[in-house]
């Protein structure tokens, strides 16, 4: 049977602990399907204010340091990734949006360059620019560092061989927070619950939050099999 590449939308917060841990979900899907699929990344601004979301949101569970203990215990379900024991109470980023806006820099440099695939625990054909998203990833939930801070972004970039003066011009141009906008308005349109949500067939199916990854397999083979465009997806 004739088959068809899908084009799955993938919508997180860079400083949210459930995107961290799907991480394994995305790179099974790359490994299992390979070039059949098209991942496109969005942010959305779930943290775009710590202050509000964690200490103010959380005042009454115990503020940063609840909330530090609310992201411990959701990963200590997994033995995949790890979680520093001062997260959220020391060096806390003001917001995600640096960070979302620096990643939509790289992106936009990346779909101008032929993609780099990279050696380590990813899986293959993983680009330079999803290895990015993990570094940053990594350096906020392991080490602890504050990815609000340019120089901790940089350091990131710099560290996989990307040209940072043509990052900084896109930041400061303006392109970067234009293609963030994007992001901005697709939550919208898709109606995003939250982070992480994979979209798919156009909008009409959401996969939101801690999706086992079996489910998301299912969706994808439907689409995939699926043919005539004019039929809803049954998945």
């Amino acid at each position: 049977m004739e088959t068809q590449k899908v084009v799955i939308e993938v919508f997180s917060d860079i400083l949210c602990v459930w995107a961290y841990g799907a991480q394994t979900h995305i790179d099974r899907l790359k490994c299992e399907f390979g070039d059949r699929i098209s991942l496109q990344y969005r942010f959305i601004p779930l943290f775009a204010s710590t202050d509000m979301r964690v200490v103010q949101g959380w005042n009454d569970r115990g503020g940063a340091a609840g909330f530090n203990a609310h992201t411990q215990k959701i990963a200590s379900a997994w033995s995949h990734v790890a979680v520093h024991q001062d997260l959220w109470v020391k060096n806390r980023p003001a917001s995600s949006t640096p960070a979302h806006t620096y990643l939509k820099a790289v992106q936009l440099l990346m779909e101008d360059e032929e993609a780099i695939s990279v050696s380590g625990s990813f899986s293959a054909g993983t680009s330079l620019f999803e290895k990015l998203i993990w570094r940053i990833r990594c350096k906020f939930f392991e080490d602890n560092n504050n990815i609000s801070e340019r120089g901790t972004l940089d350091d990131a970039a710099r560290a996989l061989a990307l040209p940072l003066d043509k990052i900084h011009d896109l930041l400061e141009n303006g392109e970067a927070e234009a293609a963030l906008h994007l992001d901005t308005v697709a939550r919208d349109d898709y109606l995003i619950p939250g982070s992480p949500t994979l979209v798919l067939n156009e909008g009409r199916q959401r996969l939101y939050g801690n999706v086992s990854y079996r489910i998301i397999e299912a969706n994808v083979h439907e689409l995939m099999t699926d043919t005539q465009s004019d039929n809803a997806s049954w998945c």
